[in-house]
């Protein structure tokens, strides 16, 4: 069981295709995490720009989506800032693309349908080595 904790300010970045998901995943996590700031973007190009603009802690994203994957963002987003925390969620449960994103670095994999405590619980372990916003 997932407890609601409060903690110094964070932010996330969601990216995810599927419009409704999206949508629905960001305002879940904003009533869940009020203290923090949410990003919502519906591909990874999008999700990059976001990243540049804001640097969220955390990064909650898709792998397969146009325009850019959720692989090439998440590439990008380690050159620019190298410890972000990555949450990868996908209808792939191939272990390729466990091995790809070990290899760019993330922090757990979930696959969909998405569990809502799983998501939490995964955003908690990021959490806790995540630095509070000044």
């Amino acid at each position: 069981m997932v407890t609601k904790q409060s903690h110094a300010s964070f932010s996330i970045l969601f990216v995810e295709d599927d419009a409704v998901v999206c949508q629905a995943i960001g305002r879940i996590l904003a009533r869940y995490f009020p203290d923090s700031k949410i990003y919502t973007a519906e591909n990874g190009l999008i999700g990059l720009e976001l990243f540049k603009e804001h640097t969220p802690d955390i990064v909650i994203t898709d792998i397969n989506m146009p325009v850019m994957d959720g692989i090439e963002m998440a590439s990008n987003i380690k050159l620019i800032k190298a410890d972000t925390k990555f949450v990868v969620i996908t209808g792939y449960s191939d272990k390729n693309y466990l091995e790809i994103f070990s290899e760019i670095g993330f922090d757990d994999y979930i696959v969909k349908p998405v569990d809502i405590g799983k998501l939490f619980a995964a955003i908690e372990k990021c959490r806790a080595g995540v630095a509070p916003l000044q």
